[in-house]
C-alpha cells in the first residue's frame, strides 16, 4: 500500500497540472485557427493585397490542368461517354481489331456498341436540317446497315455485334424496361381511357393509308392488288418478325409460290416504311415545338398529368438504390411471364406483358417506392441504351440491300403517302377525342415500323420514349390484326 502524499506537496502538483493544462489548450487552439481569423501578432494584409492574393490563386486554379483542367475535360462528352474516355475506347477498340483478339465478353460487347451507337448518333445530331427531324436515330440504325453491307466494319467488331444481338436477344429487355418504367409512371385513369380510345385513330388511320396508297399505286401503274399485298399490308403488318417473316409464310401457302422470294418481296416497303416514319415522326416533333398546344410531349389525352409528382431531380436525390434494382427485376418478371404465355397460349410476349403491366398498376400492385425506381430505371435505359441498341439493330437485323431495293421512284411515293395518310389521320382524328394530334399521330407512325426495332427508333426521333406501351399496341395487336385479316381474305379469294 502506497504511503500518502504529504499535504505541503498537494498544492503545488495542482498548479503544474493546471499551467500544463492551460498551455496544451492553448497549442490546440493555435492549431485550429482558420487562416481567416485575425492573429494580432501579424500585420493585416491591405485589401488590395488581399484582392491580389485572391486573384493570383482563383487564376492559378482555373489555369492548373491536373485536377480542374482535366475535370473539364471529362465533361465534353461523346453522348453519354467523356471525351478522354471515348479516345481510350477508341484507341482499345482498334488495337483489339487490329491483332485479331477482340474478347466476346459482355464488358466488350457493351463498349463497342457504345462507342460506335453514339458516335452514329452524334453525327446525325450535327447534320444541318436534318438533325431535327430524327437524324440521330436514322444514322444509328441506317448507316451501320450500309458499313455492314460495304465491309467498312472490321469483321471482329461485326461478328462480336451479331453475336451479342441475336444471342441476348437485348432488344426486349430495352423494351420491357421502357413498358414497365414508362406504365407504372402513368395516371390509373388515363391509362384504361388512353388504351381503348388508341385503337380508334389506329383503325381510322390503317383504312384511310390503305385506300390512299392503293390509289396512289394504282396511278403509278403498280396494280390495286400488288400494291395492297406487296406495299400497303407490309407497312402495316407489324415489322419484321412479327409481320413481314408470317406474311410471306401464309401468301407461299395461299398461293403456293416459294416463300423465300415473297419475303424478299415484302421486306423492302417494310424497311422504307419504317424509314419514312422515323423522318415524319421527328418533323411532327419539330412541329410541336413551334407549336405546344398540338402535344402532349408523350402523353396522349388532354388533361393528362404524370402520377408521379416528385421532379427527376427530386427522384435521384432521395431513391434507394435497391427500389431501382427491385423495378428491374420486377421488369424481367413480368417480360418472362410474358414469355410463359406465348407458350401457353400463342399471344406475343411484349404484348402479354404490356397487359400484365396495366393490370399490375390499375390493381396498385406495386409500392410509390417501385414506382420511383421504375421510372428510374426507363431513365437510364432511354438514355444510355437506345443509340447502343439501334447501331445493334442496324448492323444485325437491317439488310441494307433490301432497304435500297425498295428506292422507285414509284414504291417510294406510294410508301410515304400510305404513312403519311397513316398519321396524318390519326392528327385529325386526335382532336375529336380531345387527344393531342401530334402524339396520337406518331403513336399511329409506330404501326407502319419495323415492329420493335422501328417502335424505338420512332420515337427516339420523336423524343416520345414515354409513348412505348400504346406504341407496342399499334405495332403488336394492330400488326396482328392486319396480317390475320388480310390472310383470311386471300384465303377465301377477296
Amino acid at each position: 500500500m502506497k504511503p500518502a502524499m504529504e499535504p505541503a506537496l498537494q498544492p503545488a502538483l495542482k498548479r503544474d497540472a493546471a499551467t500544463r493544462l492551460r498551455r496544451a489548450q492553448a497549442r490546440r487552439h493555435v492549431l485550429s485557427t482558420p487562416a481567416h481569423i485575425h492573429d494580432p501578432a501579424r500585420p493585416t494584409p491591405t485589401p488590395a493585397a488581399a484582392n491580389a492574393s485572391n486573384a493570383s490563386s482563383e487564376t492559378h486554379a482555373s489555369t492548373r490542368f491536373w485536377p480542374e483542367g482535366w475535370w473539364k475535360l471529362m465533361e465534353y462528352r461523346v453522348g453519354i461517354i467523356p471525351l478522354p474516355v471515348y479516345f481510350i475506347l477508341l484507341a482499345l477498340i482498334v488495337g483489339f481489331a487490329v491483332t485479331g483478339k477482340m474478347p466476346g465478353e459482355i464488358s466488350m460487347a457493351i463498349a463497342v456498341l457504345a462507342f460506335f451507337g453514339f458516335t452514329c448518333a452524334e453525327l446525325g445530331k450535327r447534320l444541318p436540317l436534318l438533325r431535327n427531324i430524327g437524324a440521330a436515330a436514322i444514322c444509328a440504325t441506317f448507316v451501320p446497315s450500309a458499313l455492314t453491307y460495304y465491309h467498312v466494319l472490321p469483321k471482329p467488331i461485326l461478328h462480336l455485334t451479331t453475336e451479342f444481338t441475336k444471342s441476348t436477344n437485348f432488344l426486349y429487355l430495352f423494351i420491357a424496361s421502357i413498358i414497365v418504367g414508362s406504365i407504372l409512371s402513368m395516371d390509373r385513369r388515363v391509362l384504361i381511357r388512353g388504351f381503348v380510345k388508341i385503337f380508334v385513330p389506329l383503325a381510322l388511320g390503317s383504312l384511310a393509308a390503305a385506300v390512299v396508297g392503293i390509289a396512289v399505286g394504282s396511278a403509278f401503274g403498280l396494280g390495286a392488288r400488288h400494291t395492297l399485298l406487296y406495299i400497303v399490308v407490309p407497312i402495316m403488318a407489324g415489322g419484321v418478325g412479327e409481320g413481314a417473316i408470317p406474311l410471306s409464310i401464309g401468301y407461299s401457302e395461299i398461293m403456293h409460290l416459294p416463300q423465300g422470294e415473297l419475303f424478299a418481296q415484302v421486306l423492302p416497303p417494310v424497311m422504307l416504311g419504317s424509314l419514312t416514319a422515323i423522318i415524319l415522326s421527328g418533323a411532327l416533333d419539330m412541329l410541336g415545338k413551334r407549336f405546344p398546344h398540338l402535344t402532349g410531349d408523350g402523353r396522349l389525352q388532354v388533361g393528362e398529368t404524370d402520377e408521379m409528382a416528385p421532379a427527376e431531380e427530386e427522384i435521384r436525390g432521395h431513391i434507394d438504390v435497391t427500389h431501382i434494382a427491385a423495378a428491374g427485376i420486377t421488369a424481367i418478371t413480368l417480360y418472362l411471364l410474358g414469355l410463359m404465355c406465348r407458350n401457353l397460349f400463342g399471344l406475343p410476349a411484349p404484348v402479354a406483358m404490356l397487359f400484365l403491366a396495366v393490370l399490375v398498376k390499375l390493381a396498385r400492385a406495386v409500392s410509390p417506392p417501385l414506382q420511383e425506381g421504375a421510372f428510374v430505371v426507363y431513365k437510364f435505359f432511354s438514355t444510355a441504351v437506345t443509340y447502343p441498341l439501334l447501331f445493334a439493330i442496324g448492323v444485325a437485323m437491317t439488310p441494307w440491300d433490301k432497304l435500297t431495293a425498295a428506292f422507285t421512284i414509284a414504291n417510294i411515293v406510294t410508301i410515304v403517302a400510305t404513312v403519311a395518310t397513316l398519321m396524318g389521320t390519326g392528327f385529325l382524328v386526335a382532336r375529336k377525342l380531345k387527344m393531342y394530334p401530334i402524339d396520337t399521330a406518331i403513336v399511329n407512325a409506330c404501326h407502319s415500323g419495323q415492329g420493335g426495332t422501328g417502335d424505338v427508333a420512332i420515337l427516339t426521333a420523336a423524343n416520345r420514349m414515354q409513348l412505348m406501351p400504346f406504341a407496342q399496341i399499334a405495332t403488336r395487336i394492330g400488326g396482328a390484326i392486319v396480317v390475320t385479316v388480310t390472310l383470311i381474305a386471300l384465303a377465301h379469294g377477296v
